[in-house]
């Protein structure tokens, strides 16, 4: 592996962080979570059309800038400094992958250049809390169980009328409520013979019910999707397996998270020594005091292990080594001790509203909550590496 950067790669960072620090300050960030998008449609745009984001992984020939997941991570750990909202990592990360994977021709050819130019914002909605087990992250579900059990609960696909017709509800689906484009985790073939199939579902289907949701983390706004009988089609052939590709998806997903949370952590870290540096007691800065540097040094190194841990897990995707997850955990608990400090190194104003060192702990427990928690992924990473099969003999 080259731990160096390309120009390019140095140049997606800097133009992303220059971009982002004009267009998604403080103020700007809560005006956008308050839109009834829960994002900055405006930003968006320029993010599609100055950058190419949402199709940054994509392949030229369906409009995409031809690049990595390692580039995709970079971008994702710039959003993740400024917390901006937006619908990446529902589009680009979450779905668009699936599309590439699963898609017929027709279906790539259709969809993707629409991804890629920002205009079709993509979700991906997976019955129950259960998000992160279908991405392979915390367990592993052969029959995909979590799905809904094949006969009640979860979403349910039935052929009707030339096509498929779903009918259930998903309660945490990020951008849901705005996305124009749901692919939808769906039972079918009934309880003795249930498997998990794929389906794309548009944004004005017939019986489809969207309500965004009151989430811990307003950064990333989540929605509670109904269908009843809502006309869908297909994610590629009949004979497409859905859960593999999830698992493979859920690799990249973790590396792309990872990158994010570093970003989220090195920031929060930035804030604090300046923040500490600046505030007196007994007349001389706090930062000055050694119980305080040794706490800070304490998240820098978690900082800096989570972010060689994401930049290494992006790179290794492509080698086929499947270390997302343990780069996850180590950035989410980077993530959720350097919040910590900065809220109780802000002092009196580290806990209030108007401050914004509380929005970068909501983002740590609410990405635990939905891809974690961090024991969990250390769990399934260690059961997956037979760590304790081979400590017990």
């Amino acid at each position: 592996m080259d731990a160096r950067f390309t120009a390019e790669q140095d140049e997606i960072r800097r133009t992303l962080r220059e971009l982002l620090h004009k267009r998604c300050a403080p103020e700007e960030l809560r005006a956008a979570v308050d839109t009834p998008a829960g994002h900055d449609p405006a930003l968006w745009t320029a993010l599609a059309e100055q950058l190419g984001l949402p199709g940054l992984a994509l392949p030229e020939r369906y409009g995409g800038v031809g690049c990595s997941v390692t580039e995709l991570a970079l971008a994702c750990e710039e959003t993740g400094r400024a917390l901006a909202p937006s619908p990446l990592l529902a589009t680009a990360v979450l779905t668009a992958p699936l599309v590439l994977a699963l898609g017929t021709d027709t279906q790539r050819a259709e969809l993707l250049p629409r991804i890629a130019s920002g205009g079709l914002i993509a979700a991906l909605a997976v019955p129950g809390p259960a998000l992160a087990t279908a991405l392979g992250l915390t367990g592993h579900d052969p029959r995909g169980e979590w799905a809904g059990g094949g006969r009640a609960g979860g979403v349910q696909a039935r052929r009707a009328d030339g096509g498929w017709r779903l009918y259930g509800q998903v309660d945490q689906v990020l951008d849901g409520h705005s996305a124009r484009l749901l692919v939808v985790a769906a039972h079918t073939g009934g309880f003795a013979r249930s498997r998990v199939l794929l389906f794309l579902v548009r944004g004005d289907a017939a019986g489809l019910t969207r309500v965004r949701q009151t989430a811990l983390d307003a950064t990333r706004p989540q929605a509670r999707v109904q269908l009843r009988h809502s006309p869908a089609e297909l994610l590629g052939g009949a004979d497409a397996d859905a859960l593999p590709v999830l698992a493979r998806l859920g690799d990249t997903a973790a590396a792309c998270l990872a990158a994010e949370a570093a970003g989220a952590a090195g920031r929060v870290l930035e804030r604090t020594v300046e923040y500490v540096g600046q505030r007196e007691q007994f007349g001389r800065p706090v930062g000055s005091f050694q119980a305080v540097k040794h706490r800070l040094a304490d998240v820098y190194v978690q900082v800096q292990a989570a972010r060689s841990a994401a930049y290494y897990a992006a790179w290794a995707t492509a080698q086929g080594e499947r270390v997302g997850g343990l780069a996850l955990a180590q950035a989410l608990q980077a993530l959720r001790s350097a919040a910590a400090e900065g809220i109780q190194l802000h002092g009196g104003i580290g806990f209030t509203w108007e401050h914004e060192v509380h929005l970068y702990f909501k983002r740590a427990a609410g990405d635990e909550l939905l891809f974690g928690p961090v024991h969990r992924l250390w769990a399934h990473a260690a059961d997956a590496a037979h760590v304790f099969e081979e400590a017990g003999r």
